[in-house]
């Protein structure tokens, strides 16, 4: 059966016992959408994909009003790979992201992100839309897959004991699909106990990262699994509570009125500085590869 209820959402759960939480993401129309705006080669779509899991995965635990969660990876000095930049971002469940890739370089199939990316650095940023702050966590681009990656940032940067899979490919239609999954062992504080940075790994935390550890890509791309029925396999012997899904969407912001109002708030010698060979001021969108242009 090709499609299901099951894809475009995250969600969320708690093992209240074990002092953990975790959330699984599947993508399939919206990530096809956002692919049909650009032709990217099979490994570049796939790392796309993975991005754009881990955003929904990260930004899903913020309420929608509560701000933007952007994932960002690019080379960091030194020996350079194919791909020059990689963004996703979440934004109260509507998803975008694009990769720029350097035209005289091939992708090769299989190759690992060293390969990719080089040296590089991984950025994940949270603007806070109510108190207008933003935190920004920066690590090496270590590990051979974006999900070791982003899971060096949490043991890093968060300090919290984090599992992550990100997977991406087509389905045996030729659709693509994504998917994700987090756990985390969360900060023993919240429970009314000692913090994790004055105490020793947790048994609890190494029996639900051993549990977490068997799931498989199959199952995580498999749309007519239900995330629940997953759950159960992982978890059966733990008491799982599951949050509300998260629906998500295809979300460019772009528009011809929110890229006019930026334009006008420059001042005008350096409108016209920016103005083409016709008269026109003209702005690309990397997102949905849209060319806005604006009369001067």
């Amino acid at each position: 059966m090709e499609g299901s209820a099951h894809g475009d959402r995250v969600l969320g759960f708690l093992i209240p016992e074990r002092h953990a939480r975790g959330r699984i993401v599947r993508l399939g129309p919206v990530f096809e959408e956002i692919l049909s705006a650009h032709a990217y080669a099979e490994t570049a779509a796939g790392l796309l994909g993975q991005a754009l899991a881990l955003a929904a995965l990260m930004g899903a635990i913020l309420r929608p009003d509560e701000g933007q969660v952007t994932i960002q990876a690019q080379p960091g000095g030194g020996r350079e790979g194919p791909i020059k930049l990689l963004v996703a971002d979440y934004l109260g469940g509507a998803l975008r992201g694009y990769l720029a890739v350097d035209p005289d370089r091939r992708l090769m199939r299989g190759a690992d992100l060293r390969e990719l990316f080089g040296a590089g650095r991984l950025v994940i940023t949270l603007d806070q839309t109510v108190s207008s702050e933003r935190y920004q966590g920066i690590v090496e681009l270590a590990g051979t897959s974006l999900a070791a990656a982003a899971q060096g940032y949490f043991e890093q940067s968060e300090q919290i004991p984090t599992l992550v899979r990100l997977v991406a490919g087509r389905s045996p239609w030729g659709r693509w699909r994504a998917a994700g999954f987090i756990v985390q062992h969360l900060a023993r504080a919240e429970w009314g106990a000692e913090r994790l940075d004055v105490a020793a790994e947790h048994p609890d935390w190494s029996h639900v990262a051993a549990l977490a550890a068997t799931v498989t890509d199959a199952e995580l791309l498999d749309e007519s699994l239900p995330f629940e029925t997953l759950l159960w396999r992982l978890f059966h012997e733990e008491q799982v509570r599951v949050l509300e899904p998260v629906a998500l969407s295809r979300g460019c912001r772009c528009s011809e009125s929110y890229i006019q109002s930026v334009l006008m708030r420059f001042p005008e010698d350096e409108r016209v500085a920016m103005r083409g060979d016709d008269g026109t001021i003209s702005v690309d969108c990397e997102f949905c590869s849209r060319r806005f242009s604006f009369p001067l």
